[in-house]
């Protein structure tokens, strides 16, 4: 049933497809949809901790490929590229950037993002911070202030005319903001 839910909504949006639609697809029951999922909602949340499950797998696949590990600028650099990557993605732009707000509602979605997006963030400010490249502030704050600032870059690759454009400057503008944060690394 998350197959078709996701098919679906990432298609036609979460407004425009109905629950008898969802169940005709998948090809189960009104009760099957109701039993697991409770409600189309219920379906669309699922199908879209699924998204971002596989979206965090692949932002942190593509950090720890990163050539020098411990360069948090490099490193962050290229998780944030990942992501801003991802915001390309039509199911993306659909499923967790458009209706995503609307049906949780901003400040449920916005602690979703956080759920996902922060376990990738927190640790990298952590070892900064534990190496002296930024100075002794909370950390959860900081990474709470990059996320949003990454999240908002996303939201705006997703609605460029020219994502693959908007893409190199939103990540290049926000390598400025993390940069501006750093101290060199103590030796």
């Amino acid at each position: 049933m998350e197959r078709a839910g996701r098919e679906l909504f990432a298609e036609h949006g979460f407004t425009a497809v109905p629950a008898e639609q969802l169940v005709a697809v998948a090809g189960v029951t009104r009760g099957a949809l109701q039993y697991h999922y409770a409600d189309k909602r219920g379906l669309f949340v699922a199908v879209l901790e699924q998204l971002e499950w596989e979206n965090t797998q692949e932002i942190a696949a593509a950090m720890a490929a990163a050539p020098n590990p411990d360069d948090l600028l490099d490193t962050l650099a290229i998780g944030l590229r990942t992501f801003l990557d991802i915001c390309c993605r039509p199911e993306m732009i659909q499923i967790a950037l458009s209706d995503a707000p609307a049906v949780l509602g901003w400040q449920a979605w916005r602690e979703f993002e956080a759920r996902n997006g922060l376990g990738l963030l927190t640790p990298q400010l952590e070892a900064a911070r534990a190496a002296g490249q930024i100075p002794d502030v909370q950390v959860n704050i900081l990474a709470q202030l990059l996320l949003s600032a990454a999240t908002e870059a996303g939201m705006l690759v997703a609605h460029a005319p020219d994502p693959a454009a908007a893409r190199d400057d939103a990540l290049q503008a926000l390598m400025m903001v993390i940069a501006g944060t750093l101290r060199p690394r103590e030796a």
